[in-house]
């Protein structure tokens, strides 16, 4: 996921929560809200403290990263989203992620069935 792709300010994150809409499964939370005329999606990761100590919260986020960057090319880019791990993730392959993202996104109707077509790399 490109540094660019990213939420970073607090006010972005407090956008999101307010105007957009949510969606959860067991290992996420997902709030999504459109943005008009954007030129690529941004996402923001929110990993709280009780998942653990910092090296394991930032392991996480960059696992996180990695399974968005992976599905890139689903994400519509007028999208911003925040997710918030819930715990349990710390546990979890960067696969099985992605797996959960994807099944959460596509609750959240961020994505829609057909458009996913994950790449593993190896």
């Amino acid at each position: 996921m490109h540094r660019s792709h990213r939420l970073r300010k607090n006010e972005h994150f407090q956008e999101v929560f307010q105007k957009g809409s949510s969606a959860a499964n067991k290992q996420f939370v997902l709030y999504s809200c459109k943005q008009e005329g954007q030129a690529a999606f941004r996402a923001g990761i929110s990993v709280s403290k009780k998942i653990g100590n910092a090296v394991i919260r930032n392991r996480v986020k960059r696992k996180v990263r990695e399974a968005i960057s992976r599905l890139e090319r689903a994400i519509p880019p007028d999208m911003d989203v925040v997710i918030i791990a819930r715990p349990g993730v710390e546990d979890m392959s960067v696969d099985d992620i992605e797996q959960s993202l994807i099944h959460v996104m596509k609750r959240a109707k961020v994505i829609r069935q057909a458009s996913v077509h994950s790449h593993k790399r190896r």
